[in-house]
């Protein structure tokens, strides 16, 4: 795996586990509800993620929670642009969760210096309209679309056919001249997937480390945790943290989550445990 994630102007080590704050700038979010479609309320939660110790902030402005139903592109750079624009001299990469390739032209325009793609980089121009600007870029695996994956997810292999799918896209992005140290992979934790796809995947993260790229993990406060406690979103931080350490266990190196203090507190005893 390379020493560093290259993020436009941002050389983002990989020696440590690396914490990606969550700011979902939606009505919708399954998370929190709307609390930050007002871009101040965005803008402040964005700095106090910084002051908790965020590596990377991930602004989305299109829900894609299960049954989300889509924006326009316009709307959603509407979302963005006023807080890409507070952000735009923030200490650390402002990532843009997009599946649009003119959202993503629009971000990178406002200082955005990562795309992070549900659709990893397939939709016609996505590949295109990042492989020019220098960005980080995060392609995850998704089966469907947001609005029906959750209806009957299905594989054979889970493990297998999403380590191969990545391994394309990857591909991909290299022949699009996207270079690998600008790229990070994701297996899309709740992304058509049940419980136990999800699981499978968690175990399986080594098999995917095999890719020689770093890992993203995205558990924070998902249903499937929902599902084994009996919590609601923001009862599940417990049980997010617990997925969080288990996921570094076998190989994250980027954690994407709504609550970064406590995730930086797991990452602090875990590299204790972990020192020869």
């Amino acid at each position: 795996m390379n020493e560093y994630l290259r993020c436009g102007r941002f050389r983002l080590a990989l020696d440590r586990p690396l914490v990606m704050g969550i700011v979902n700038i939606t009505p919708d979010s399954f998370s929190d509800g709307g609390r930050f479609l007002d871009p101040g309320a965005a803008i402040a939660h964005a700095r106090e993620l910084i002051d908790e110790g965020a590596d990377i902030l991930d602004l989305g402005a299109e829900s894609t929670r299960p049954g989300a139903q889509p924006v326009s592109a316009a709307e959603e750079i509407g979302r963005l642009a006023p807080v890409l624009d507070a952000l735009r001299d923030a200490p650390l990469p402002v990532s843009v969760d997009t599946m649009k390739p003119e959202v993503m032209r629009a971000a990178l325009d406002r200082g955005a210096a990562m795309i992070n793609d549900v659709g990893a980089l397939a939709a016609p121009g996505a590949l295109d309209a990042v492989a020019a600007s220098g960005c980080g870029v995060c392609l995850m695996h998704m089966q469907g679309e947001p609005r029906t994956m959750q209806a009957a997810p299905h594989y054979d292999d889970v493990v297998g056919e999403v380590k191969a799918f990545l391994a394309a896209r990857v591909e991909a992005c290299e022949r699009a001249g996207i270079e690998r140290e600008r790229i990070v992979i994701d297996p899309g934790f709740g992304f058509g997937k049940t419980v136990e796809h999800n699981f499978a995947l968690l175990r399986g993260l080594p098999q995917l480390a095999q890719l020689g790229l770093p890992l993203l993990a995205g558990w924070s406060r998902k249903s499937s945790l929902g599902k084994i406690t009996g919590r609601e979103p923001q009862q599940r931080l417990a049980a997010s943290l617990a997925a969080a350490l288990l996921a570094l266990q076998r190989g994250a190196r980027i954690l994407r989550v709504h609550d970064v203090r406590e995730t930086r507190d797991v990452i602090a005893v875990w590299q204790a445990a972990e020192k020869r």
